[in-house]
């Protein structure tokens, strides 16, 4: 009983002819609106035909006796009714609604561990401000295009060092590479194979259907207890698709400067061939870059590769609310049928 008391407050609620309501509806057929500029044009012609033909009553009457008063506003009162059924009817064709829409996305997803060198060649200034920093900003961009992957980050100088394991927790993936520094591993070199195993070893127990590692470095293999093609190997074994990035320019490279303000320049090498060869073992590409967009353009390309597919569905829930104004515009219509036949009607043209 409560609930259809609720009901009909609901319906009487003047809320339904506010602007911000009417606005806020989606409209099955707003063509029926066009329908609106006729209601005018139909009492226009009304008041014409019954100005031609309607009979007329001659009455005389003195001018003093011929006086105008505010009553006589009310014989306008069943038009009004009649032009305000109609627009509400017109309302209710329209159809208006709102419309609930959620929608559901999901994917496999992908297992994806980032290797970074940080060893102290990362410093070198050939990319802006120098390759490590480069490094971050393009990791942190490519995390951003993931959708319900799992990403997980190894970082390797001498040793190799798992800053975070597997997460779709990208906030917390932001945080470790913002803290990524050349101080965070003591031991010098760079331990391409460690870093390897050890990104290895945190996806060996994963069950997702793609798993990839992307490893980024600029230098040779000088450091660590287990060979790189090796740990390729290893990796392989465990289903891993392996891209390798070789970054950096060959031969003298920008390297800070020295006391007196000057550019002091390094020899640089990289051992390319072990990171084809790792790529080739994992089944992905080797890449090598020299500057900062070229670095970008390859973790993009990366990123398109190994793209899961995003499957979703969508909910649709659409309440009708035309019976509102349907309701309304029969009320108006009654009320039109009933002073039709009063005093308020002109007795001459009715």
């Amino acid at each position: 009983m409560a609930d259809a008391s609720t009901e009909i407050w609901e319906w009487l609620s003047f809320k339904w002819f506010l602007p911000g309501t009417l606005q806020n509806f989606d409209w099955e057929n707003p063509i029926v609106f066009f329908a609106l500029i006729g209601i005018p044009i139909i009492f226009l012609l009304r008041w014409l035909i019954n100005f031609k033909f309607n009979q007329k009553l001659e009455v005389a009457f003195p001018k003093r006796q011929l006086k105008w008063r505010p009553i006589s506003l009310l014989r306008f009162v069943p038009d009004l009714l009649m032009a305000i059924s109609l627009v509400l009817l017109i309302i209710s064709l329209a159809r208006p609604q709102k419309t609930n829409e959620k929608v559901e996305q999901w994917t496999e997803g992908i297992d994806i561990m980032l290797v970074i060198d940080i060893s102290e060649s990362m410093q070198i200034e050939d990319f802006k401000p120098n390759r490590l920093t480069a490094a971050k900003n393009v990791a942190r961009d490519f995390i951003k295009g993931r959708f319900q992957d799992r990403i997980g980050i190894v970082i390797f100088s001498g040793d190799a060092y798992s800053l975070s394991p597997l997460t779709t927790d990208y906030d917390l993936l932001f945080s470790h590479i913002d803290d990524i520094s050349f101080d965070m591993i003591e031991s010098r070199g760079t331990a391409i194979g460690s870093s390897l195993a050890v990104a290895t070893n945190r996806m060996r127990e994963s069950d997702s259907k793609s798993k990839v590692i992307i490893l980024l470095s600029d230098g040779d293999n000088t450091a660590g207890n287990i060979d790189p093609i090796t740990a390729a190997e290893l990796a392989q074994a465990y289903g891993i698709k392996m891209y390798t990035i070789g970054i950096g320019k060959e031969g003298k490279v920008p390297f800070g400067k020295d006391f007196f303000g000057r550019t002091t320049y390094v020899e640089n090498t990289l051992d390319e061939t072990t990171l084809r060869k790792i790529a080739e073992i994992g089944e992905g590409n080797f890449y090598r870059v020299s500057d900062n967009q070229a670095l970008k353009d390859v973790f993009a390309l990366i990123d398109e590769y190994e793209k899961a597919e995003i499957k979703e569905t969508r909910f649709k829930d659409t309440t009708d609310f035309y019976g509102i104004y349907l309701r309304w515009g029969i009320v108006f219509f009654l009320m039109w049928l009933l002073l039709k036949s009063s005093f308020m009607s002109n007795v001459l043209q009715d």
